[in-house]
């Protein structure tokens, strides 16, 4: 239930964007930061969230991110001004933050078993596939008939729901030795997302050369070199670089970000261009992206159970060749494309995102030792949610350029469907590498520097 909305909360709010726009009366800015205000946030505190609940309890943690979850979609379905709205959004994304990481790391602890283990995500994958293939359809429908604060509504009952039924079925579980609080590494996180991001929305508005810019982007750069520098001096850091010594870790952390910067900023693009320049209703946009959503509930599933029973290999292949073909599709798009084509890349896309979902859900915990399951499970999460904020950053930035060189809104989209099907590629490229002997004995090796371990990172290579 609980990836049910967050999935949705990703996905949904992106056909109610010119709604909002029109009654808030926000600019394009405004709608890059109403999805992004909540992807920072809840990247920015994954890993704590994750580490936290080994620490506290995991079941505890859960419901605290429900409660903080569900009363956020309340407030953003209030919001009367675009910062309203924008703020709620952050608050919204920190009681996600305490979700999905959380719910996967109950169910690793709950099913030891690596074939059961495997099998259970698959699941959870699926779930997350569907709900986030929903979405763009509830939320024109919900748009088109009740208005865009609807979307936000639906949360709250199933958010409530979620936490009773948490109390009565979730076994609580905390890690033997949980790792100590790291206020440096989670500042230095939050401001070089925070700064990056910040610096790609507002680059059009304020002048590239301009001494605010540069000056975000020089303070992003400094802190995540800082992170990078700092994190393996620390006894308990708030990420353990040693993860990435694990072929298949590495991999479903730069799946995240290819697959789901690719899927943020497909549904921005084509949220305006289906409203905005083919003057399509709220409704009606939801319904162009019914393929995708079909694609996704159909294939979701059964790619986990492909991982469950033949490893992340075959869906990445599958999930790779959607991508290129979808992508490839719209380099051509103009104000006239025919709908059956727009339908036919829409359903490719939705193959792409249906079966990469689960695979990267095993990838991100198999081998590695229940005792840092949350924090695995976070950093997979958190690439997924960096990648959904450069997405929209960086679409959104693209078309705002093409506005001031007077260039139209289709011809300013090429650009972005040609880096998308290089990510296309670059997922691929990975399903071939992750699971090979190779990929494997690198997950071996690193599970067993911290099984050597007496507790976390308190010996090193």
């Amino acid at each position: 239930m609980s990836v049910l909305i967050v999935g949705m909360d990703v996905t949904i709010v992106n056909v109610a964007l010119p709604a909002i726009q029109t009654d808030l009366h926000a600019r394009l800015a405004g709608l890059q930061w109403i999805l992004d205000a909540y992807t920072l946030v809840v990247a920015s505190f994954l890993m704590l969230a994750g580490s936290t609940s080994d620490r506290f309890g995991r079941r505890r943690i859960f419901q605290i991110g429900l409660s903080v979850f569900t009363v956020g979609s309340f407030l953003c379905s209030r919001a009367g001004t675009i910062e309203q709205l924008i703020g709620f959004r952050a608050l919204q994304g920190f009681g996600a933050s305490m979700l999905n990481p959380v719910a996967l790391s109950i169910i690793a602890n709950a099913f030891p078993e690596p074939k059961g283990r495997a099998r259970a995500v698959g699941i959870w994958g699926a779930v997350a596939g569907v709900s986030l293939g929903l979405g763009p359809v509830i939320g024109g429908a919900l748009t088109g008939t009740i208005g865009w604060r609807s979307i936000f509504w639906i949360n709250v009952p199933i958010g409530m729901t979620a936490v009773l039924l948490a109390a009565r079925f979730v076994p609580e579980s905390k890690a033997a030795r949980a790792r100590a609080f790291d206020p440096a590494g989670q500042a230095l996180v939050l401001i070089g997302l925070a700064t990056l991001t910040w610096g790609l929305i507002e680059g059009p508005h304020a002048g590239w050369g301009s001494a605010l810019i540069v000056g975000l982007f020089v303070t992003a750069a400094v802190a995540m070199l800082a992170f990078v520098l700092v994190e393996p001096r620390l006894r308990e850091p708030l990420l353990d670089l040693r993860f990435f010594r694990s072929v298949p870790f590495s991999s479903a952390t730069l799946l995240g970000l290819s697959s789901f910067s690719c899927f943020a900023g497909f549904l921005f693009l084509n949220a305006l261009y289906l409203q905005q320049v083919r003057g399509f209703s709220a409704f009606h946009t939801g319904l162009f992206t019914l393929p995708l959503a079909i694609m996704m509930i159909l294939l979701s599933p059964w790619s986990g159970r492909l991982v469950g029973r033949y490893g992340p290999r075959p869906s990445l292949l599958a999930s790779g060749a959607g991508f290129v073909a979808s992508t490839l599709m719209l380099t051509s798009l103009n104000q006239h494309t025919p709908a059956a084509w727009l339908l036919l890349a829409y359903a490719l896309f939705g193959v792409g995102l249906g079966m990469v979902n689960p695979a990267i859900s095993n990838s991100a915990v198999a081998g590695m030792p229940l005792s840092q399951a949350g924090v695995a499970a976070a950093i997979a999460s958190t690439s997924r949610q960096v990648g959904a904020a450069i997405g929209v950053a960086v679409s959104g930035t693209m078309v705002a350029m093409s506005h001031a060189r007077g260039t139209d809104f289709t011809t300013a989209t090429h650009a972005i469907w040609w880096v998308m099907t290089a990510c296309g590629a670059a997922v691929l490229v990975l399903g071939l590498a992750s699971d090979t002997a190779w990929s494997r004995a690198s997950t071996k090796r690193v599970a067993h520097l911290f099984e050597e371990s007496l507790g976390p990172l308190q010996s090193r290579p």
